[in-house]
């Protein structure tokens, strides 16, 4: 009996996903990538490269991603940081006109279930160095 074999996560432009950030570590498994699965209420699948702008806008509806909790193995976000964002949160500050820029090449597939490509590539970001 042969083991099935098991695809890798696909990125928005259908490659294999690339890892969005080591330091801070994030992704929903804490893996340095923003995979999923339907635990993953928040869908966390977006890589996005975090801006003062963003920052103070998730703040202001509630979401705080500047203060760290550490037992939460959350250290705080600074502008630079890249973060895998949920896909909803990142459509709002779309819609108002404060999205940060997205690592395409890092962006889960499943985001295309909230968002659009176009959308994801007007805000794609030019370099893949990890933050």
């Amino acid at each position: 009996m042969t083991t099935p074999r098991i695809e890798p996560a696909r990125n928005v432009l259908g490659e294999p996903l690339v890892p969005c950030s080591f330091d801070p570590l994030t992704g929903y498994f804490r893996d340095g990538c923003c995979k999923t699965n339907d635990e993953d209420v928040g869908t966390h699948v977006i890589c996005a490269v975090m801006t003062a702008e963003f920052l103070a806008f998730s703040k202001a509806r509630g979401n705080d991603l500047s203060t760290p909790h550490p037992q939460w193995r959350f250290p705080g976000l600074k502008p630079g940081d890249q973060w895998c964002l949920c896909a909803l949160r990142w459509k709002e500050a779309f819609e108002a006109g404060a999205a940060p820029l997205v690592v395409l090449e890092s962006t889960h597939s499943k985001a295309l279930q909230v968002v659009t490509f176009d959308e994801l590539e007007r805000f794609a970001h030019s370099g893949t160095d990890m933050a």
